[in-house]
């Protein structure tokens, strides 16, 4: 069984042999991966703080500011909207990309081009609709009790990775190996998560620098060790080929 500490170490010391190229990646990762989605979504939450004061006007005032909320909104939605999309059909392949980058950096210098291999692999179609189901799945989960939805985010962690070297790979076999690969780990995997809070403290402190000079890729490289390992072991039990 691995150790949070060795896969740590191993992490730093790939994206460090590979320094500039794993900052990139790593950024973009994070970048098209979910950090505009998020974005998008509350600022379409923030329109509606404006209806509070709205009981002490009257007349004009209040149907000019009801007319501008509704017209914030409107927008806020449609950039949530593109943003949406935007993930889907983007950013997605470009977390599987990332994912396949940091997986061969672990025993080569690979260059920042392999972030596109999810538009090159010939399974763009595929990519898409396994991701797209991932994230349905995990928010369907989440909205009915968050803790189902953690326990599912992390049945479904390894799916970029397994898509990263499968691309053509059905969407119930991936999500099965995922399954089997997290299966009997989840909670170490989520202990693994709350060892960097640290350094995500130190991130927000220093309004995102430390994230992206060193947090992020070195998350993402400690995440593709993880899988590493996961896939070494499921070679040994003979359900992934």
């Amino acid at each position: 069984m691995w150790t949070r500490l060795d896969l740590k170490l191993r992490g730093k010391a790939a994206f460090g042999r590979n320094y500039w190229t794993s900052v990139g990646v790593a950024f973009v990762m994070f970048l098209f991966g979910g950090a505009f989605l998020s974005r998008g979504a509350n600022s379409r939450s923030d329109s509606y703080e404006g209806f509070h004061h709205m009981h002490s006007m009257s007349g004009a005032e209040s149907m000019a500011v009801a007319l501008f909320a509704l017209i914030v909104t409107a927008v806020a939605g449609i950039i949530s909207l593109i943003f949406t999309i935007l993930k889907i059909f983007v950013g997605n392949l470009l977390l599987v990309g990332g994912s396949r980058y940091f997986i061969l950096n672990q025993t080569e210098n690979t260059s920042a081009g392999v972030l596109g291999y999810g538009f090159q692999s010939g399974q763009y179609v595929n990519i898409v609709l396994i991701m797209f189901l991932r994230t349905l799945f995990t928010r369907l989960w989440t909205l009915l009790f968050v803790v189902p939805g953690i326990i599912k985010h992390y049945e479904y962690l390894m799916i970029p990775y397994i898509l990263a070297e499968n691309p053509g790979m059905g969407r119930q076999e991936a999500f099965l190996i995922s399954k089997r690969m997290m299966m009997g780990q989840k909670w170490e995997v989520f202990m693994l998560d709350l060892s960097f809070l640290g350094w995500r403290l130190l991130e927000a402190i220093t309004f995102g620098i430390v994230g992206v000079f060193y947090v992020e890729p070195y998350y993402q490289a400690t995440m593709s060790e993880l899988y590493a390992y996961n896939r070494s072991v499921a070679y040994q039990q003979g359900y992934i080929r």
